[in-house]
């Protein structure tokens, strides 16, 4: 789950890259794309925020199943050591 997390973490960056890149173009190059460019560094800045919030879930997510697989096995271990022998 957290590796889906990071793919959509990095595509929203790199449209937030490329909705700043459009900032910094003229309007008079690509006359059917939106000219204000506001929209697109704002576009641009709630890009990268959600961008580094599915980043930081990603991790999130990574460390609980660490923790969750760690568990496990310790239980497993202390479960299968303290069995009697036939």
């Amino acid at each position: 789950m957290a590796r889906n997390l990071y793919i959509l973490a990095g595509v929203m960056l790199l449209f937030a890259v490329v909705s700043f890149i459009m900032s910094l173009i003229s309007s008079h190059t690509q006359p059917m794309l939106p000219a204000n460019g506001t929209l697109w560094r704002t576009t641009a800045l709630f890009l990268t925020v959600g961008g580094l919030l599915v980043a930081l879930f990603g991790i999130m997510t990574a460390l609980f199943e660490q923790i969750d697989r760690r568990t496990e096995e310790r239980r497993l271990r202390e479960r299968g050591g303290s069995r009697p022998e036939r």
